[in-house]
């Protein structure tokens, strides 16, 4: 059977169900344990100019973001504000065998211009800018699943730096060993995220309800790597009203242990699949995170409120020593759009 010219019955790591499951939701899967999906600011920039929060954050042209994952279907946490088919997730039984880095890259490329081709035609977007969407510029390793668990993640982010790209990596902080082996190995990504969801380990457990036993421990230390790296370094706090949207000197605590340069306090989205776990109430207002953004400050020792997008309900927060931090640190001439 063949699945957007992939062929399920080949593929060991995934069931026909789930890959069907994925395919529904519009995913392109790459490979045996990859995918790519088209981001709604994508599309919004190609058709009505409006974009992205990391292009007025960051400077990344929102119709040149390539969004992807090498680990589509696995993960370490079950979040219950995951908008992703995590009911479809395969948890944290790795694939085999795993895909060769450049071998990721290409077919991700390849994936996103046949996602891009029925847009050619559409009388909303200039051929100009389709152009400039077929040939991606940056690429954010954040789609679905948890992408640390891939085994060559620095290798992944050195063959899209090869290929003139910059990279976000969104993790959930949960593999510190691979951070390890990126920072022994200088294969940092331009940006490096990782999703902060709870201000201590009761709130962690109700709210990412994880899969592995010391997740907790492992975030901890994942965020104590964090600091000083020589390149752009992020906390997002993913804000779900009524779950986690308290204690802001909790978060202030192991915001600390990482020193970032920004720290992103967003709401959640009452969006896809996570409409089957909560509700629209649980959704704050950009007020909502404003207020909180200001507690947290205040429990920050070097942090300012820096910029804010009411579009996507987020605030960023800025250290106060990193000056302009959209063209800043050893990936400095990678990041500009």
């Amino acid at each position: 059977m063949s699945l957007m010219g992939v062929e399920i019955v080949s593929n060991p790591n995934m069931p026909e169900e789930i890959a069907l499951l994925f395919k529904k939701q519009h995913y392109v899967i790459v490979g045996h344990h990859s995918g790519v999906k088209l981001c709604h600011w994508l599309k919004e920039s190609l058709k009505s100019g409006r974009v992205c929060y990391k292009q007025r954050f960051y400077g990344i042209a929102s119709h040149r973001c390539l969004q992807m994952t090498p680990v589509l279907a696995w993960c370490t946490h079950n979040c219950i504000f995951c908008w992703r088919p995590m009911e479809g997730f395969l948890g944290v039984e790795l694939p085999r065998p795993w895909d060769d880095p450049s071998f990721i890259v290409e077919e991700s490329i390849k994936a996103q211009r046949k996602l891009l081709s029925g847009y050619k035609g559409n009388p909303k977007v200039s051929m100009e800018r389709f152009k400039e969407a077929l040939e991606p510029r940056h690429a954010a390793i954040s789609l679905s699943g948890e992408p640390m668990l891939y085994p060559y993640m620095g290798d992944l982010v050195e063959e899209f730096h090869r290929r003139g790209l910059t990279t976000f990596i969104v993790t959930n902080g949960t593999a510190p060993e691979r951070l390890e082996e990126m920072i022994r190995e200088d294969k940092l990504p331009t940006q490096l995220y990782v999703s902060l969801t709870a201000p201590d380990v009761e709130t962690y457990r109700k709210v990412n309800v994880p899969m592995i036993p010391d997740g907790w421990e492992r975030i901890k230390d994942f965020l104590s790597m964090m600091r000083d790296l020589p390149t752009r370094t992020v906390v997002r706090l993913t804000l779900v009203k009524g779950e986690n949207m308290h204690s802001p000197e909790g978060y202030a605590k192991l915001i600390e242990l990482a020193r970032p340069m920004f720290v992103e306090a967003k709401a959640y989205m009452f969006v896809g699949f996570s409409r089957n776990r909560l509700t629209i109430n649980n959704m704050p207002s950009h007020e909502d995170i404003r207020e909180f953004s200001e507690r947290l400050v205040a429990r920050l020792d070097g942090y300012h409120i820096e910029d804010e997008y009411g579009p996507s309900r987020v605030v960023l927060i800025m250290r106060d020593d990193v000056g302009d931090g959209r063209f800043i640190g050893r990936n400095a001439a990678k990041t500009r759009p």
